[in-house]
């Protein structure tokens, strides 16, 4: 188990071994639990740090079950299976996934507010989270970078199930992920801390990675 998300950061950054130094390279945090491990990678890797902001759509009466996802640049994906098994109709879908359109502006304006837009043509996109249950926000993530025009684009994180990692190997140009736990029923059961990221967390990450500080204060 990782003792937080800044020590998963720590522990997936020795698997990026191979990104150090590069200076194609740009890692994006999704926001808001991917971005504290996302920092240690960026600093490890000698890389620049962004926010990239996804909103998980929540299945009525159970929100933390995703039946898709939507991130920057409107980029919708849609969970089939739980639709199918819940029998949620298109109409239900489209609703939830207006609101959560309203509340990934929101987020994107309170995180990056002035901040320049990502420039990622011609560059590697390396997408971290804090772990992965369905993969369902980073699939949104990947279709979503995807029109931002990197030259590549990789998906790194600390735990995943094996069945994730290998489908979303064929989406992009490499997955990397430190433990592939088998049942994984949600991402914290691989931390003793997963206390939710704040947005202040998030700020101060962001303005510590600009001014190349090395243990922000929160």
């Amino acid at each position: 188990m990782f003792a937080d998300r800044r020590d998963a950061g720590r522990a997936l950054a020795r698997k990026l071994e191979d990104y150090r130094g590069r200076e194609d390279v740009v890692v994006l945090g999704l926001a808001r639990g991917g971005v504290p491990v996302a920092f240690e990678v960026a600093k490890a890797l000698g890389a620049p740090l962004e926010v990239f902001t996804v909103r998980k759509i929540g299945a009525p009466g159970q929100e933390e079950l995703a039946m898709g996802a939507i991130a920057t640049g409107g980029a919708v994906v849609m969970n089939y299976a739980v639709v199918d098994q819940l029998g949620i109709p298109p109409g239900r879908f489209d609703l939830a996934a207006e609101r959560a359109t309203v509340e990934l502006e929101r987020r994107e304006q309170a995180y990056r507010g002035d901040r320049r837009p990502i420039e990622l043509e011609g560059k590697t996109a390396m997408l971290v989270d804090d772990g992965l249950a369905t993969g369902t926000t980073m699939r949104a993530s990947v279709r979503a970078v995807r029109e931002l025009g990197p030259e590549r684009v990789v998906v790194a994180v600390p735990t995943a199930p094996a069945s994730v990692c290998r489908e979303l190997a064929s989406l992009v140009d490499d997955v990397v992920c430190v433990t592939q736990p088998t049942p994984l029923v949600a991402v914290g059961q691989s931390y003793r801390d997963f206390t939710q990221t704040t947005d202040d967390e998030v700020h101060a990450l962001l303005a510590a990675a600009d001014a190349g500080q090395d243990d922000p204060a929160f």
